[in-house]
């Protein structure tokens, strides 16, 4: 491993932490003892973790949270196990909690000293637990280094006013799927080439239009925003815009004359999974499907190695192609500042981040890697799909009244309406309205 100098203070800091019991205090304690002190010397990273390693000598507990799914325990189990096989010299006992990464923030805000060593969380959650003090600041890693490994989008999201706070474990996000033998590459480029493609073979091309996740793409790609308002609660949307060019009615037409389409269908994700479809009584083939990673195992094993992925479709207005946005996001890995053990949480925290353990998640759950060097990028088109369209998403940052108004405004659209502006407005002052 290369090695790079760190400070004696995060080597004292975390060798101390392992035999200490005093959790979050003991380690502002070590901190302070060191403040104001040059304390840059020649110390190798190879030489902080072979200390923290001799500096062990009672059991280190940890509990892990992570998604309560049955298959996410499963995993996080063997994980465990592989992490305890690279340290023999040390006993770890893991207790894996069930913790929906959604509830991990009102949980550990609740009561931080009750909640895990390391936990996996949503991106949208990290401001709020960092400036509570719960996460335990990254101010180096010890067996991989940071900048190596993730793009600037995902470092930016792991990170509050400047400071990093966690590690990305997976990206989240939604991009076009298609079929390569019903649609070339340059098809894929755009709705008119998809729909092209559709006619062409009497098939398919749809995306999930009662799901707003999805519906805000379209508004996003015409340079229209929805995002939280300045008291990070409830909302801002400018989606009925009468003078953005586009206007709103102008997206909200496009829609509808997309729509009026029938290759073009609302399809709910869990019923696409078989790229096959039922339409006034016949089956035809799903050509073309906007969705995610978490789908992917599922299409491959439907049409095998003609599934092409890519950034999602341009759609054309007044003669100007725009390209569709979308919501993206990563799962974080944070330490609790409040471990007893946060030199060992921190090592876990990089090995569950890793590009191998990564690989591992994707293969096993096919939730995407945010490491940049995993080793499984290289052969899916799925993970080159799903990068392609991070420059052209958004980070996740909408109050909870965005999802009602947003999914009646995407099917409303779909089934066509006599007023567009009308139904903009509508769902604008739903999504808008404070928060109770």
């Amino acid at each position: 491993m290369k090695k790079k100098l760190v400070s004696a203070l995060l080597v004292a800091a975390m060798a101390t932490s392992l035999v200490a019991c005093g959790g979050k205090e003991d380690t502002n304690s070590q901190a302070g003892k060191n403040e104001g002190k040059d304390t840059q010397s020649e110390v190798s990273k190879d030489d902080a973790l072979k200390a923290l390693i001799e500096a062990t000598k009672d059991p280190v507990d940890l509990t892990v949270w992570c998604s309560e799914q049955e298959n996410w325990q499963t995993e996080m189990k063997k994980i465990t196990e592989d992490f305890k096989a690279l340290y023999p010299d040390v006993t770890f006992n893991f207790n894996i909690g069930a913790e929906s990464e959604a509830n991990a923030k009102d949980d550990l805000l609740k009561d931080p000293e009750a909640g895990g060593d390391v936990f996996v969380f949503a991106d949208d959650q990290i401001t709020e637990l960092a400036k509570a003090k719960i996460l335990q600041e990254v101010t180096t890693t010890y067996t991989y280094d940071m900048a190596e490994n993730y793009e600037e989008d995902a470092m930016n999201a792991a990170s509050v006013d400047g400071k990093q706070y966690a590690y990305p474990l997976t990206t989240n996000g939604y991009f076009l799927f298609y079929n390569k033998d019903f649609v070339s590459e340059e098809q894929a480029g755009s709705w008119e080439g998809l729909l092209e493609a559709a006619k062409a073979c009497d098939g398919v091309i749809g995306m999930d239009m009662g799901n707003a996740w999805y519906v805000y793409g379209w508004f996003a790609g015409a340079g229209l925003t929805c995002t939280f308002a300045d008291d990070g609660v409830n909302n801002v949307c400018d989606w009925n815009s009468t003078t953005n060019t586009p206007t709103g009615a102008a997206v909200g037409k496009y829609i509808m004359d997309l729509s009026a389409n029938p290759e073009f269908q609302s399809i709910g994700d869990g019923d696409s999974r078989t790229l096959k479809i039922t339409v006034d009584g016949k089956e035809k083939n799903i050509i073309g499907y906007v969705d995610g990673l978490w789908a992917a195992n599922d299409y491959t094993k439907a049409i095998g190695d003609k599934l092409g992925a890519a950034k999602l479709p341009t759609f054309n207005i007044d003669g100007k192609d725009y390209q569709m946005g979308g919501f993206k996001g990563y799962k974080m890995v944070g330490v609790n500042a409040y471990s007893k053990n946060p030199g060992w949480a921190m090592i876990f925290a990089e090995y569950l981040t890793s590009a191998k353990t990564q690989a591992e998640i994707y293969e096993t759950l096919g939730e995407g890697p945010a490491n940049k060097n995993t080793a499984s990028v290289a052969n899916s088109p799925a993970i080159a799909g799903s990068m392609a369209q991070l420059p052209y998403s958004d980070f996740q940052r909408v109050g909870g009244n965005f999802w009602t108004p947003g999914a009646s405004l995407g099917t409303t659209l779909y089934e066509g309406t006599k007023d567009i502006q009308k139904a903009l407005d509508d769902a604008v002052t739903g999504i808008t309205t404070p928060a109770q």
